[in-house]
């Protein structure tokens, strides 16, 4: 059967990207989440599911990222223990595997992966650039990571998705998100967009821009672990994260801060670089389809 050169190049790009996000084992990873049959905790229809099966992940992640960096404790616990620089895409990897895991595997396999990472996290502790003693099990730093990655990952789906939530399936996606982060050690996880919206705000005394953080918004930023020919298609993306960012999270890692240049600029090419990766993906056949 004869096949388009431009279906080839959509082939090629999104085997690389789902290579790179998932693993070279991509495949079968995908196949022991999705076709494993049994109970799961969502359905395709649920706003987690859509939330966190959609290309404007790429651009929340990297957003999620940054903003998670501005916790001195959770910072250290990223520059100490989890070889952002060494090992790049295997900690990316790890959180995909994870965030698919939760959201689409079975309740077993969720449940598997979530007591998989809680075991790692009580082995994670140290001090942060303050001299503080930080561990990755306590609950308020697992709050921080929740509520950064929770936030960032519907700003994304807002602003890039074809068809946004409603208000109603922002606080379900909210509460949903939520249900992993209860079992992995967060105490009462928000429930409603306001609330998210609430603890965040709560969270701002506790911020600090460290060097820890200032050089790990560079290597994301300026240095990617990428040749240079993929650069700035990464690039692209990144600016869709950064223009998710509130303003005084980009003033603190000295990132543009400007509403108008986020709307105008930055957010115009995340959508643009966003669309591209979604073209990509759908030229990958990983059968998402959850076994009965």
């Amino acid at each position: 059967m004869h096949v388009s050169p431009l279906v080839r190049v959509q082939t090629a790009l999104g085997s690389a990207l789902r290579s790179r996000v998932a693993g070279d084992d991509a495949q079968e990873r995908a196949r022991l989440i999705w076709q494993t049959p049994g109970e799961r905790w969502f359905t395709p229809q649920d706003p987690v599911w859509r939330v966190h099966a959609d290309a404007a992940m790429f651009p929340g992640g990297v957003s999620a990222l940054l903003l998670q960096m501005l916790h001195p404790m959770a910072m250290a616990g990223v520059a100490g223990h989890s070889g952002y620089r060494s090992d790049p895409w295997g900690r990316l990897q790890r959180t995909s595997t994870y965030l698919a895991a939760t959201t689409f595997g079975t309740v077993e396999h969720a449940r598997a992966t979530i007591g998989q990472v809680r075991a790692v996290h009580e082995r994670v502790r140290g001090k942060d650039a303050f001299g503080r003693p930080y561990r990755a099990s306590d609950p308020r730093l697992l709050m921080w990571v929740h509520v950064a990655e929770a936030v960032s990952f519907l700003r994304a789906f807002q602003a890039y998705a074809a068809a946004p939530l409603t208000a109603e399936e922002a606080d379900a996606y909210v509460a949903q998100a939520g249900v992993s982060a209860g079992l992995l050690g967060v105490v009462d996880p928000p429930g409603s967009v306001a609330e998210l919206h609430a603890v965040l705000e709560g969270f701002r005394p506790e911020l600090e821009t460290t060097s820890a953080a200032q050089e790990a918004a560079r290597f994301l930023l300026a240095e990617p672990p990428l040749p240079r020919a993929s650069r700035p298609g990464y690039w692209a993306i990144a600016a869709g994260g950064v223009a998710l960012l509130e303003p005084w999270a980009r003033e603190m890692l000295d990132l543009p801060s400007s509403p108008l240049l986020s709307r105008s600029l930055l957010r115009p090419v995340g959508r643009v670089s966003t669309a591209g990766v979604r073209w990509a993906m759908a030229g990958v056949d990983d059968s998402r389809q959850p076994a009965a």
